[in-house]
């Protein structure tokens, strides 16, 4: 009796312990469980499926294997370990060269490597980059490789649609779906005009235009948040940061994005759809980083978890 008693007591410990293995009480424990409710379960299912989906194509992340910074003048491109570019041990030893001069990407193919753009041959031809729209897809077997223009620093970025990364990619991990963290906020209107310093993994800022700060209620607290809005697009980008960040969620914070504010400036933040920013797949990403002002000191323990790598 007195050994089933003593099993039951460390039982009913083991259930009331925290995840580092400190006690909670039972009420505790109920505070933190996950408050269900079916259909936000399964409308955030379906956007996990998509963006599970989304990483698996072609251009995901997933496909990202190089990134190589261009300088003005000539650089040869090419898996022999003298090239400027070093390419993976697939690509031809000689691709060709790049020229950059005054923010212009010239190519130039080296004959019989196989470059082709849109499924034709190609010797020399100025290569768009994405400021401006699409850039331009040059294609070397499974490789893929464009122009990118980040702030005025000129790059190839490197894919390959036959990546190991892609490959081993198994799927993500989440929080569970907790109905507390679909939160109904207010947006306190900036003056007109109104940025926000958005630092990157490059030690770059850029002033993006905020339509002012998003104020919401959470487990008795008030939290703000600064809003973005990327060119071309009408939803809020969020990029915040919390206090999981390096723990169970990547270290660089967050993205969320929200509709635009109702006619009664309410907006909907479902937290259940944070998910990771692309440098948590790869090193050769170029990712924006949480303002200070979106630095939450809460614990946000839903949406997606730190990418645990090949295999997961």
């Amino acid at each position: 009796m007195i050994r089933k008693l003593a099993s039951a007591f460390l039982l009913t410990l083991a259930a009331c312990a925290g995840p580092g293995g400190e006690l909670v009480s039972e009420r505790e424990a109920a505070v933190k469980a996950p408050i269900a409710d079916p259909e936000l379960e399964a409308d955030v299912m379906a956007w996990r499926a998509e963006r599970k989906a989304a990483l698996e194509k072609p251009e995901g992340w997933l496909t990202l294997v190089g990134l190589f910074w261009l300088k003005p003048g000539d650089a040869t491109l090419g898996s022999d370990p003298g090239a400027n570019h070093v390419f993976p041990t697939k690509a031809p030893a000689k691709i060709g060269s790049v020229r950059f001069d005054n923010g212009t990407v010239t190519l130039t193919a080296e004959p019989g490597a196989g470059v082709t753009v849109e499924g034709e041959p190609v010797q020399t031809i100025e290569l768009a980059t994405d400021a401006d729209g699409p850039p331009t897809l040059v294609e070397v077997g499974s490789l893929r490789f464009f122009a990118i223009d980040r702030g005025g620093r000129v790059g190839l970025r490197l894919r390959d649609l036959e990546s190991p990364a892609l490959a081993a990619f198994r799927g993500l991990d989440y929080f569970p779906v907790d109905a507390r963290w679909r939160v109904e906020a207010r947006i306190e209107k900036g003056a007109a005009g109104k940025t926000v310093k958005v630092p990157n993994v490059l030690g770059q800022v850029s002033e993006m235009v905020s339509p002012g700060t998003l104020v919401f209620e959470h487990a008795g607290r008030t939290l703000r948040l600064d809003p973005v809005i990327e060119d071309g697009d009408e939803q809020l980008f969020v990029i915040f940061g919390d206090t999981t960040n390096g723990k169970a969620t990547y270290g660089g914070g967050r993205f969320l994005y929200a509709d635009p504010p109702d006619a009664d400036g309410r907006v909907i933040l479902d937290f259940n759809r944070a998910y990771n920013p692309p440098c948590v797949f790869t090193p050769f990403a170029t990712c924006p980083l949480p303002p200070p002002s979106n630095q939450l000191d809460v614990a946000v323990e839903a949406g997606e978890k730190s990418f645990a790598g090949a295999g997961h």
